[in-house]
């Protein structure tokens, strides 16, 4: 059998998915400080503390200058024995978003439960790394401290077992069949598409993944050749062995491209960073150059360079730059993005004037970006994002 074609596509840059992924990168760190807030046995955090977690948290901007823009999250006042040493804590209306967000958590559990079980399903072994886990656990939705607060609650579902090298994993116990279908296969289940799913059940036919081309692609005859080539190929679930299949095969091309969707389409905000996906090849049976993937069907995936990082997202996931499936969280963290806008707005006019009453109960405008259009232009700084796509694959750390 003929090999399909390959037809290789200018990036074409997006600006309401480079705006989300611009916002919801400031919106992560608050949360994530936040979370480290919470944490410390004090009850806050010293300038000195956080000193060096800008990389870490993927900001463009000192913490320090970061903690100062949102007022309304983060209350600064000097060290008790070091007065020149700032000290951040949270401020009650923080702290009433946070209660909020631990009571989304409660009552979503049994959703987080089956996320994280899929995820685990997902691999070779079953089993993965706390330290590759970590990276994902605000793209999951996952509480901090899932390993300590939810695993322990769920023994005949996870276990947390150390692997030969003596790091920690975590391994999923059951296998419930319910949970092994791939999110393309529940979007085929109902509706008008009900038939081609029952047609595939019976192999009579193959499933379609969702195509948003970006503008003069999709019209493009050589694009429509080979994207029917690609969907006639098998699907191939996520959850299905795949060792057997040749991994040089266009078959092999095509599963891989349906586990990048599957583990994008159990991500909250239907999108994360390229490295967190890597921690992850081994375990997922992916190929060592899977991230070619993304930029060779552009119709599934976009892949941008925002914020000084390389971050994947599921096209199909977003409409007009907005989330097209809200999840509670997300809904949470779209107010918790509203009081940081109110802190940033209202920092020179005396923010503690404002109550948390006052803030929560201000209409949530969505910051989701323009809507005037999905697909956008070839414009300046394309030749340096090409040349970055030409280093895609290249071995080494990436600055994620």
């Amino acid at each position: 059998m003929a090999g399909i074609a390959k037809v290789r596509l200018k990036w074409v840059k997006n600006r309401s998915l480079d705006h989300i992924i611009d916002t919801e990168t400031d919106l992560k760190a608050a949360c994530l400080l936040k979370d480290a807030i919470k944490r410390s046995p004090t009850g806050f955090l010293t300038a000195k503390s956080f000193a060096d977690w800008q990389k870490l948290l993927g900001l463009t901007v000192p913490v320090l200058r970061f903690m100062r823009r949102y007022p309304t999250l983060f209350q600064e006042f000097p060290h008790a024995r070091y007065a020149n040493l700032p000290c951040f804590k949270l401020t009650d209306t923080a702290l009433l978003l946070d209660s909020q967000e631990q009571s989304i958590h409660q009552t979503h559990e049994s959703d987080t439960v089956e996320r994280l079980c899929r995820v685990l399903m997902m691999t070779k072994s079953k089993t993965i790394p706390l330290q590759s886990l970590y990276p994902l656990k605000w793209d999951l939705g996952l509480p901090d401290g899932f390993e300590k607060v939810l695993v322990p609650k769920y023994p005949d579902c996870f276990r947390i077992i150390k692997a030969s090298n003596g790091i920690g994993c975590l391994k999923v116990i059951q296998w419930p069949k319910e949970y092994a279908v791939s999110e393309l296969q529940r979007s085929k289940e109902g509706g008008d598409l009900g038939d081609e799913y029952r047609q595939f059940k019976r192999g009579q036919t193959v499933l379609a993944f969702p195509m948003n081309f970006p503008k003069g692609y999709g019209g493009q005859k050589k694009v429509r050749v080979w994207m029917e080539e690609f969907q006639k190929l098998p699907y191939i679930s996520p959850y299905e062995d795949s060792r057997h299949i040749d991994p040089n095969s266009d078959l092999m091309e095509k599963r891989v491209v349906g586990v990048l969707h599957e583990l994008l389409s159990l991500t909250l905000h239907k999108k994360t960073k390229r490295n967190y996906l890597r921690s992850l090849r081994e375990e997922l049976n992916l190929p060592h150059k899977f991230t070619r993937i993304f930029t060779r069907y552009p119709g599934i995936f976009y892949l941008s360079l925002k914020c000084k990082t390389t971050t994947v997202a599921l096209r199909e996931g977003y409409q007009r730059g907005k989330l097209v499936n809200w999840h509670p969280l997300t809904r949470m963290r779209e107010k918790f993005y509203h009081v940081m806008r109110t802190g940033l707005l209202y920092r020179s006019k005396g923010v503690h004037l404002l109550s948390p009453q006052e803030i929560l109960l201000n209409s949530v405008e969505s910051e989701s970006g323009p809507e005037e259009s999905e697909e956008d232009e070839v414009g300046a700084g394309d030749e340096c994002y090409e040349d970055e796509m030409s280093n895609l694959d290249s071995e080494g750390s990436d600055e994620d």
